[in-house]
């Protein structure tokens, strides 16, 4: 089944005229991977509590991360992807083959220095970015950022091979990986904690890294790649590689740089505040990933293309029509998750170990990520956008002055609202980017479209307005009856302190609110919907027929 479902997509990436089918095809397959990173985070959350081991855990991922976003993620998303599809699309393959393995020879190098430094270092630094943990639990960070140390090897690799996957268009490999990096670190928490203890955790991390690597080089290799060590970095295109990325290099040097500020003082808190700031996150990245990184991957090579073919009309056309479908699922979700913050934290994390206080440092955190999440969502496309006309200088500017106000408003509030201060500071900051973006991309290109997407906007806000009074109205309703009634399902009991009570309430209020948006929607005429129910219909359609040629076949193998 998953052999023909796959080979499906993958010719049907050529009947993939539009960015939106595209964005379809990962936010799908994004779903699946969001939906088992909430499934880890529930099995952490249950059996660790947002305690010392999560702290530990989260704190452990700081310096991988470092490396990979700096010496990898710049090169790829600001780099990489432009020169590649310049070159492809100019039908150049040898030159742009020949590229990739100057850029994986590169990568391999760099990374393996680096990693075998900074293993040495490890302690060193573990001190420096967690001095608030006591001795033994740096002691822990260490030994675990050394085994997830491997990971930014493997990553890197995959990453490679996600850029030219993006390049050609091919999104269902590139998209399916992440979904193996969380079943590799869901085995290590249910396996190898108890085979190796704390260490099982990393040991899982770099398996989920690993079959991030092995699910992609299949279809790379059907795209012609053919792996050869090219050591001649003396190439016109590697040298744009190296000088387009690192103005992004320096711009994720400061991202990476206030998540390391937020580690440091959120160590200086109660125990659990740096795992509490890290789950809200999770479960806030899940529509941030379904919308604004899915729309802006598939867009990426689009837009590249459409600028390096001096088409500014189509690259406004495509950049615009994004923008918008990216508000019209964002505003509505970002209103679900305030006005059931306590309840999704609740359903995606209450069990085991994970207790009522938790629960609500978690949801606070949560409704704070949910404000901005318009602005996290938008960001992805818009320094895209700068990527694709080879301009990695502005995002860097203005994430570096972003960055300046979130640490100085996260000193400011730290003292007084504790976990929650670092969360607005995130949001408040987050939200000044954005608008810093929109407005020179504006100056730069000149009209973007704007008009439309502030009329639609609006309309998405008026329906989400509506949608929240059913949210709001049945929750309390639902709330009141089961308080009311001993109700029960098979000797269950359904009230507001079970799990089943809880979710009934959050999936009526959910219901009532959905039928009261699409009702809103019809009514002020906002297009994205009927697109949306046909898009959905003709995927859905398309996807039982791949069922049924699986099950023909089937049967006749029988």
């Amino acid at each position: 089944m998953i052999k023909k479902v796959s080979e499906y997509f993958v010719n049907g990436e050529k009947s993939t005229k539009s960015i939106l089918n595209a964005a379809f095809l990962v936010a799908s397959l994004g779903l699946a991977s969001r939906f088992l990173g909430l499934v880890r985070d529930r099995i952490l959350a249950s059996k660790f509590g947002a305690g010392d081991t999560l702290d530990i855990y989260y704190a452990a991922f700081k310096i991988p991360d470092l490396i990979f976003n700096l010496l990898i993620l710049g090169a790829l998303s600001a780099a990489f992807i432009p020169v590649f599809t310049s070159l492809i699309s100019r039908q150049k393959e040898i030159a742009a083959w020949k590229l990739v393995n100057k850029v994986f020879s590169l990568a391999g190098l760099a990374l393996t220095l680096v990693i075998a430094i900074l293993f040495f270092f490890t302690p060193t630094l573990v001190s420096l970015i967690a001095f608030g943990f006591n001795e033994e639990k740096q002691a822990s960070v260490a030994v675990l950022t050394r085994i997830m140390l491997i990971s930014p090897l493997l990553l890197g690799f995959s990453g490679i091979l996600g850029g030219i996957l993006n390049s050609y268009k091919k999104f269902f490999f590139y998209s399916l990986a992440p979904v193996f990096y969380n079943i590799g670190i869901i085995i290590g928490v249910l396996f190898f904690v108890e085979m190796f203890g704390i260490a099982g955790l990393g040991y899982g991390v770099v398996l989920g890294a690993l079959l991030h690597l092995l699910i992609q080089i299949p279809e790379v290799i059907r795209c012609g790649f053919k792996f050869k060590l090219d050591f001649k970095f003396r190439d016109k295109n590697l040298k744009e590689i190296l000088t387009l990325m690192v103005p992004r290099t320096m711009g994720l040097a400061v991202v990476q740089i206030n998540l390391l500020v937020i580690t440091v003082l959120a160590s200086t808190l109660e125990s659990g505040s740096l795992a509490i700031f890290s789950l809200a996150n999770n479960i806030q990245s899940v529509p941030l990933g379904l919308f604004g990184i899915s729309f802006a991957i598939v867009a990426f090579p689009t837009l590249s293309c459409s600028w390096a073919q001096n088409k500014k009309g189509e690259f406004v056309a495509n950049f615009s029509t994004v923008f918008e479908k990216i508000l019209f699922f964002i505003i509505p979700t970002s209103i679900i998750f305030i006005a059931l913050r306590a309840q999704l934290v609740r359903i995606i994390l209450g069990a085991g170990r994970f207790d009522w206080n938790d629960t609500i440092l978690t949801f606070q955190a949560l409704g704070i990520f949910s404000l901005s999440l318009f602005a996290q969502s938008l960001l992805p496309l818009l320094t895209r956008a700068f990527y694709a006309i080879h301009n990695t200088k502005i995002p860097f500017f203005t994430a570096l002055f972003s960055e300046v106000v979130n640490i100085t408003l996260a000193l400011l509030l730290i003292g007084e609202y504790g976990i929650t201060g670092l969360v607005w500071a995130f949001s408040i900051a987050t939200m000044v980017n954005m608008f810093l973006l929109l407005i020179i991309l504006r100056r730069k290109i000149g009209n973007l479209n704007e008009k439309s997407i502030i009329r639609k906007a609006w309309r998405v806000i008026i329906a989400s307005s509506v949608m929240v009074v059913g949210i709001q109205t049945t929750k309390y309703l639902v709330a009141f009856i089961l308080g009311t009634f001993n109700l029960s399902i098979f000797q269950y009991q359904i009230n507001m302190y079970t799990l089943l009570g809880v979710l009934t309430q959050t999936i009526l209020s959910l219901v009532a609110g959905s039928a009261l948006f699409y009702l809103a929607s019809r009514i002020l005429k906002i297009e994205e919907l009927d697109y949306f129910i046909k898009l959905l219909k003709r995927k859905v359609f398309s996807l039982r027929r791949v069922t049924k040629y699986e099950n023909v076949e089937s049967d006749n193998l029988k």
